[in-house]
This record gives C-alpha cells, structure tokens and sequence, in this order.
C-alpha cells in the first residue's frame, strides 16, 4: 500500500503514506459563518488523528481553530510563515508542535519529508489581515510524492515549482456561486494536471459547504465541478487516473516510481 487518500469534505484529506499520517487544511464543522455543510456526514473523530497538519493559508476556512482544537497534543502542525503573528490563536493550542514555512522548506515528519511549495493565492487572515503569510502547497513525500495544492490559481512556472510527484489533490471548486481570483475551476485544474503529468489525482475543495440562502444560485457550480474535472481530464491527460471521491471514502492510487 504505497498511498492511501482519504477526502472528508472541501480542502480536508488525509494522505497516509508509509504508516504515516498527514491531514490537509482540517474543517471538521457543521456550519462556518455564513457557511454550511451540504454533503457528506461531519469526519468522525479519527479523521483528527494524524502525525502531521498542513495548513494551506490563513482563511478560516482552511486553517479553523476549532478544528485543529481537536488535534493530540504532539502533532506537528505546519503553516504559512508569519501565521502565528496573524492568528495569535494558534498560540493558544497547547500541546501542539507549530513550524513555520516558506517556498521550498522541508519538514521531515518520521519517514515522510514535507516540502512547501509556491501557491498564486490570497493568503492572509481575512477580512483585515496583513499580507505577511504566503499561501502554499505541500509535497508530502514518501514512498509517493503526493502533491496537496490548497488553493491557487495557475502561475507560471507551477511545474517546475511544484517538482515531479505521482499524486494530485487539486482544488476544482469553492463554496460560492463565483471564483473569485487564485482558485482552479475544473477546467484549469485540469490544465495543472497535464502541467504535472502525474499518474493520479483527486479533486477536492467542492460540493461541500455553501452559502445559506443561496441553494438557488448557480447549483451547478455546487454540483458539477468534480464530474466536469474528471471529463476535463480525460481530454487533456488522459494517461492520468482521477478519483471522484465522496466525502468520507478512501482510495489506493496504483502508483510507483
């Protein structure tokens, strides 16, 4: 078993590799502001289990104290540089191991290596937050190399930024009825993926939570983004194995060096 992904909903994954845990970016809620969680049941509380977070950027949606209240205390928690300034919130998780990255450091996590990478994204604290903290991907890699890309956008020079890897979690929607700029819709993050030619990908970051109220407003980009990246893939890398997962399941991507 080489890899194991795990999707429980928008950015939250877990990547087992080499008996090791890492969690994405972990919203484990019902209802964030105006926010709420239309597909898939809540994570039960093992998904909280993990050797390592990541934490992608500073919006609360992505890093969520509640949630990452629920972490054993001794896990290794990653973020942006700055976010400890920009969330003194953090400070207050006892127990947890906080490091601080920027593009291209590495965090070795027992047998795993994590490697920040560049993502084209808003980064701060919103609504008022500085631009101190940079918005990243991650390259979890093991046995794999798994790419986790939060959320981004297409920059030039994302290949080479991002490095070979075998494994693709990419951002194919959002929680509103509009992207607003630095994100991938389903046809953009399939263009990524032919960028990176990996040998499989899941879509994540769509279908789970929406806006109250809006149920009426463009369902569509609620609910098609993963078929529509999946078809999207199809033509533009086919030699690529996508994954449609529902929140909650679990696939073993057939991969190797």
């Amino acid at each position: 078993m080489p890899v194991e992904i795990t999707w429980w909903g928008h950015a939250t994954c877990t990547v087992e590799d080499s008996g090791v845990r890492v969690l994405t970016d972990p919203l484990f809620v019902r209802r964030l502001a105006h926010l709420r969680r239309r597909r898939g049941l809540l994570p039960p509380p093992e998904a909280a289990r993990a050797e390592a977070v990541v934490i992608s950027h500073l919006h609360s949606d992505h890093l969520h104290l509640p949630s990452l209240a629920r972490l054993a205390p001794g896990t290794r928690l990653i973020v942006p540089r700055g976010a400890t300034r920009a969330v003194p919130g953090l400070r207050r998780l006892h127990g947890l191991r906080i490091t601080e990255v920027g593009p291209g450091d590495e965090v070795r996590v027992e047998e795993l290596v994590v490697r920040a990478v560049p993502a084209s994204h808003d980064g701060r604290r919103l609504p008022v937050g500085p631009r101190r903290s940079p918005a990243l991907g991650y390259v979890i890699e093991g046995a794999v190399r798994t790419y986790f890309a939060g959320d981004t956008g297409l920059f030039d020079g994302m290949a080479d930024a991002v490095g070979p890897v075998e494994v693709a979690l990419l951002p194919v929607g959002g929680w509103g009825p509009y992207l607003g700029h630095g994100h991938l819709d389903a046809g953009r993050a399939a263009q990524v993926l032919a960028a990176l030619a990996p040998r499989a990908a899941v879509p994540v970051h769509y279908g789970t939570y929406w806006p109250i109220g809006l149920d009426g407003v463009r369902p569509h980009e609620f609910h098609a983004p993963g078929d529509e990246f999946v078809r999207q893939a199809a033509r533009l890398a086919p030699g690529v194995a996508v994954h449609r997962l529902a929140q909650g399941e679990s696939v073993r991507p057939e991969v190797g060096r």
